[in-house]
């Protein structure tokens, strides 16, 4: 059975759908063990890939490769230059008032893999829309504006809405209910090497969606 989907590829690139609870690349500790998107890839390509962002293991949604170093220099400037658009679907907990909002707060290590809000951290902007509320939930579409670690996460329970699912950030006896994290990137906007614009989205899988109707 396939664990990720290719969504894209050509000559520069890969753009897969990586399901929830697969790591991006190789984990450290315990984790080292652990199956992961880029060895996965390496090993059905048969040719080295490089990394040009991550997303959570728990999270699912879009991620893409380079094919060579020309492309994972150019694809890394971009997101670095913040030229690529993201755009995540969260559910997070409790009534989210304003139809909009940015969180601007910087974001720093605290250590034991926990990141947080914090004055010596760095530049963080997380921009969201209220897609839809429901009994004690509200489901977001939020846009990164900088590319930090469990950004969303963090910004999200500081706030007072942590991502559903979310055992690191939220109530570890609350969250464990849930099956998984309700954070998926569904969306990736950019210009590709030859300066064409992209637009893919991919859809939720079944394990979010199926959690919608008990919010």
């Amino acid at each position: 059975m396939a664990t990720f989907e290719t969504v894209y590829e050509d000559d520069e690139f890969i753009l897969v759908n990586k399901p929830s609870g697969l790591l991006t690349m190789p984990g450290r500790g315990p984790a080292a063990k652990e199956k992961n998107l880029l060895a996965l890839l390496t090993q059905a390509l048969k040719r080295p890939m490089f990394v040009v962002h991550r997303l959570d293991k728990d999270a699912s949604g879009l991620i893409l490769f380079a094919k060579n170093e020309n492309a994972h220099r150019y694809f890394s400037i971009l997101f670095e230059t913040k030229e690529i658009k993201k755009k995540y679907l969260a559910a997070v907990e409790g009534y989210v008032e304003e139809k909009r909002g940015v969180v601007d707060k910087p974001i720093q290590a605290y250590g034991s893999g926990r990141m947080g809000v914090g004055f010596n951290g760095k530049n963080s902007i997380t921009k969201y829309e209220v897609l839809e509320r429901y009994k004690r939930s509200t489901l977001l579409e939020v846009q990164i504006i900088t590319g930090r670690r469990h950004q969303i996460r963090v910004h999200m329970y500081y706030i007072k809405h942590p991502v559903i699912g979310d055992l690191l950030y939220g109530d570890q006896l609350k969250q464990s209910a849930y099956p998984r994290l309700m954070l998926h990137s569904y969306s990736l906007e950019f210009k590709d090497m030859a300066g064409k614009k992209r637009t893919f989205q991919v859809d939720p899988p079944k394990d979010f969606m199926s959690v919608l109707p008990f919010l």
